[in-house]
């Protein structure tokens, strides 16, 4: 084949034939026309575009073309720009790097080996052996017949020097491109001087044209010879297979007549009777469908009828009812073609009937006198709206309900406010026209009978809202349950349909196989299923499923509509009895999340009368009113409100936070209003006080002594029992005496004031904490400025701060911190776990009172080391004994002594002296070592020692002192 297209379509020879010279010759003189391309291509006509390199039949038959390329693949597959030879071609895309790799085997195909073919080879070597023998006693004869093949060769090769033109299925000399092509008309140009040349061109191209006429009838000739045999045969079988459908058109025709014979005598009468029978079933359908039409034709006036009764969902349910049988059963007929958008608009103003309805059931239930009776207002009346609402998927109609409530809750309070005015005949109401001046008119006890009335109401309006939300949760409830058993009914029918099929294909089997049913189960081992299917199997298969007797009968119109009326009977919380219809086509998302909202709704209804709580509270508060009150009516006040919001949340569920916002806010106000005046008090206290021991009246003892049983309260006043105790000298608390001043006594009892302020208002709890941390640390801050830091000679007048000041500060402190761990366990009682980092500040507070009383303690040391380094520094040892300095200094330690023995208890007198013991004898030790005095038993020594030991005795003498270990040996240098 490949030699074939390359070759050119015209023979080609070496010889110097005139004829090729004369066509070469020609090439050169003439220009052809335009031709196919594979027959007689263009030459150079003179356009350079238009050169063609495709052989002609009158060009030049020994000029190359492209035709007459060949591929030589040896030297395809041998590249001799590699350095070395490659076996493998594919090197040459791939690149030299290419390392031709072992191919593994493959697992899927098994090794082939020389004992795979071992059988075969025994089986073909006898069959080899006969085929010899055989071949070497008959000589083979030649299947194919060498002239033949020499002839059909010869043929092929004569048929190749025809151009492909000829063999087109679709040439036509009509169409100009192949006429030019067969015939170019170039070569015979009229022009002068070529005349010749166009007649030998014409010669040429006829005598062409006739040698491949010949070539072709030729081969015809012999394609006819050797097919000769085949014709003829195919022409006689042509006369057989004529009498052969003569027969068969014979045996038609008989057999045609035949079953026209019996089609007369044996179908003709029971196809009667069945379209006699069909036309029956036709007449009863349309009777049925006209009763059918009748009662559509009813809808309207029952529906109408059903609405006058307020029956919203019997109304919907006919609409639905009668819409899907026109859609299903009267879907065509021209009489209702207008009844479906009647139907539609009927439907539309039954929904705005129903949420006019449920409106004005809403206003009626919501403003109805607010008595104790909390019963739902026409509850069968509210669960049908419900149910319509539902059915026409109007799933805001809770939000009707919340306008309601807002409205409500303000002409509460607005009645209660003039009924209330009304009452008292001091507010002049043509005068005071606005209600909120009016209510600003009212002193405390009014006002608070007010706000008592107001959330009584609001807590009967709150269990009437609460009765009538659980109703509508209930009907959405009851639809829930319904949609889940609905979708379980069908899970089950679904399950059962299943097993009957599966009940059909045994019974089918079996009937295949020939058997009886009952033989295949035992007695008693027949399913139900195979028994019903059986039992239906056994009635007459032309019954018919309606008969004549039966037309009245409703179940004959329609299935469709019957779908509709299955409804299932339930119960809500009222006892009222309804009828759940399964097209109710709500989701149970939607159910859900309706359930949710109406919850909400009562939650909104809490924070309603909570903001109306607010704004009634604030509305008196903006004259200052409420910051006013006495420490008795705020308390009073806020366990009112307190109990109004514990009242809310066990109706509602939840905690309202802004009225409970307000009271914090509020009570705020109330403990920096408390805070600075009784910091106020204790500055007026203080700047007044002259730091002297004051007498304790019985009943501050008695406040002590109830604090020290467990009890952080304030006691009753006693004013008999108060006059007959005379005031104590000191204040006793657990056995043990404190001598204290007026101020202290009082900060002990706004202390408790504080503490029991937290248990009257226990949301006051940290501000309370903070502000009695403020109070403590200003009274100590206070009181060093005025004792220790002299703040008292200018402040109250005092000439001087005496030791017995300084140590009735101290013992008034130590008093403080005696109740500070108290304080703390009564707040840490009432906080919060993750507030008790609050506490730390009592441990700041001790710190403090305790870093006060040492100074405290320094300053009185300080005073005597003083006075022994003025009096030791003048001491001289000589006589007489005891010495006039020593006289002077134990003078001074008995005045000291007699200023703080009555105050300070005798441990913290004793330590007292010690510290100042020890200062004495570090002067003394010093005035000595300047003097050269030693302890040599010398005359000086001896002198000294008279003096010590006078000194000793009188300090030993004072009261409490005699057991103190006063080491005077100390005074001396040790000898090194």
């Amino acid at each position: 084949m490949a030699s074939s297209h390359s070759s050119s379509p015209v023979p080609q020879s070496n010889s110097s034939d005139a004829f090729f010279k004369k066509e070469m010759d020609a090439t050169k003189r003439f220009r052809p026309v335009q031709s196919l391309p594979d027959v007689c291509p263009k030459e150079p006509t003179g356009n350079p575009n238009n050169l063609r390199d495709s052989p002609s039949l009158v060009a030049d038959q020994q000029r190359w073309t492209i035709y007459h390329s060949k591929v030589n693949l040896p030297a395809a597959l041998n590249d001799p720009r590699l350095a070395k030879r490659e076996s493998d071609f594919f090197t040459k895309t791939w690149g030299v790097d290419f390392v031709d790799t072992e191919v593994t085997p493959s697992f899927y195909l098994p090794q082939i080996t020389k004992e795979h073919f071992a059988l075969y080879q025994q089986e073909i070597t006898p069959r080899e052996k006969v085929h010899e023998r055989c071949k070497n006693i008959c000589t083979p004869k030649d299947p194919f017949d060498r002239t033949l093949l020499h002839t059909h060769d010869k043929s092929r090769t004569d048929l190749e020097q025809v151009p492909k033109i000829f063999m087109k299925p679709d040439f036509a000399l009509e169409d100009s491109l192949t006429f030019n092509a067969v015939l170019p008309w170039s070569h015979f140009s009229t022009a002068g001087g070529k005349g010749n040349r166009d007649a030998a061109s014409s010669k040429l191209l006829q005598e062409k044209l006739s040698h491949y006429l010949d070539i072709v009838e030729v081969n015809i000739a012999h394609q006819i010879s050797l097919r000769s045999e085949a014709f003829f045969h195919a022409m006689t079988s042509q006369h057989e297979l004529q009498d052969y459908l003569r027969k068969t058109s014979q045996a038609v025709k008989l057999l045609r007549e035949k079953i026209s014979k019996i089609d007369k005598v044996m179908c003709e009468g029971s196809l009667r009777v069945l379209r006699l029978s069909l036309t029956r079933n036709n007449c009863i359908k349309a009777y049925n469908k006209l009763k059918l039409m009748a009662t559509v034709h009813q809808t309207q006036p029952t529906v109408q009828l059903l609405l006058s009764t307020s029956e919203y969902v019997g109304a919907l349910d006919l609409i639905a009812t009668t819409q899907e049988v026109l859609q299903q059963e009267l879907q065509g007929i021209h009489s209702f073609r207008h009844l479906g958008s009647q139907l539609c608009e009927l439907e539309k103003l039954i929904d705005k009937m129903m949420i006019a309805e449920f409106s004005t059931y809403a206003r009626n239930d919501l403003n109805r006198p607010l008595e104790d009776d909390c019963q739902i207002l026409e509850e069968e009346r509210l669960v049908s709206l419900v149910f319509g609402l539902l059915k026409q998927r109007k799933l805001n109609f809770y939000e009707i309900y919340g306008d309601e409530m807002i409205n409500t809750a303000k002409n509460i309070i607005k009645q209660c406010v003039v009924n209330t005015v009304s009452q008292i005949e001091e507010i002049d109401t043509e005068v005071v026209v606005k209600l909120a001046d009016q209510m600003r008119m009212m002193n405390f006890p009014q006002w608070f009978d007010l706000l008592k009335n107001i959330f009584s109401k609001f807590t009967i309006f709150l269990k009437r809202i609460k009765a009538t939300l659980n109703t509508i949760r209930s009907v959405v409830f009851l639809v829930l349950d319904k949609n889940q058993k609905t979708r379980d009914v069908e899970d089950t029918l679904r399950k059962n349909s299943a097993k009957e099929s599966t009940v059909d294909t045994e019974v089918a089997y079996l009937t295949h196989e020939g058997m009886f049913i009952s033989d295949a189960f035992g007695d008693g081992e027949l399913p139900a299923g195979a028994a019903d299917a059986a039992s239906q199997r056994n009635t007459s298969p032309n019954s018919e499923p309606c008969s004549s007797d039966s037309v009245s009968e409703p179940e004959c119109t329609t299935d469709s509509s019957s779908s509709k009326e299955h409804t299932s009977s339930s119960l809500t919380p009222g006892g009222v009895e309804m009828m759940i219809s399964d097209d109710m086509k709500l989701t149970d998302l939607e159910l859900v999340r309706l359930a949710n909202n109406i919850q909400e709704l009562l939650y909104n209804a809490s924070d309603i009368c909570h903001d109306r709580s607010v704004k009634f509270l604030m509305a008196r508060a903006k004259d200052g009113f409420l910051e006013k009150l006495n420490s008795n009516e705020f308390v009073t006040l806020s366990r009112l409100m307190e109990g109004f919001i514990l009242d809310t949340e066990q109706i509602c569920g939840r905690k309202s936070m802004s009225l409970r916002g307000a009271l914090q806010s509020q009570a705020n106000r109330f403990v920096n209003r408390f805070h600075e005046e009784r910091k106020t008090k204790l500055s007026l206290l203080l700047d007044n006080e002259r730091w002297k021991q004051a007498e304790v009246p019985a009943e501050f003892q008695d406040l002590v002594d109830s604090v020290s049983d467990g009890r952080i309260s304030l006691p009753e006043k006693k004013p008999t029992a108060t006059e007959e105790r005379k005031p104590a000298e000191f204040l006793i608390v657990e056995g043990q005496k404190y001598a204290t001043v007026g101020t202290v006594l009082l900060l002990i009892r706004i202390i408790l004031e504080y503490c029991q302020c937290v248990d009257n208002i226990p949301s006051i709890t940290t501000d309370m904490l903070t502000r009695l941390s403020d109070l403590l640390n200003y009274f100590n801050s206070r009181s060093c400025q005025l004792v220790l830091g002299a703040g008292a000679l200018q402040v109250v007048g005092l000439k001087t701060i005496t030791t017995k000041n300084l140590a009735l500060s101290s013992r008034c402190l130590q008093l403080i911190v005696h109740y500070i761990p108290i304080i703390r366990a009564h707040f840490e009682a009432r906080l919060q776990p993750k507030q008790f980092s609050m506490l730390r500040h009592f441990d700041h507070i001790t710190k403090d009172y305790h870093d006060h009383i040492a100074e405290i303690s320094a300053k009185l040391v300080a005073i005597m080391d003083s006075l022994f380094d003025k009096l030791l520094s003048k001491y001289e040892v000589k006589a007489p004994v005891p010495s006039a300095c020593f006289r002077n200094i134990c003078k001074q330690m008995a005045k000291m002594h007699e200023a703080i023995c009555d105050l300070l208890p005798e441990e913290q007198t004793q330590m007292l002296f010690l510290r100042i013991n020890a200062s004495y004898k570090l002067h003394l030790k010093r005035q000595l070592a300047h003097l050269n005095v030693v302890n040599d038993g010398g005359p000086l020594n001896g002198l000294v020692t008279s003096d010590v030991a006078f000194y000793t005795g009188n300090l030993q003498a004072l009261k409490g002192l005699n057991n103190l270990d006063l080491n005077m040996a100390e005074i001396w240098e040790q000898k090194r």
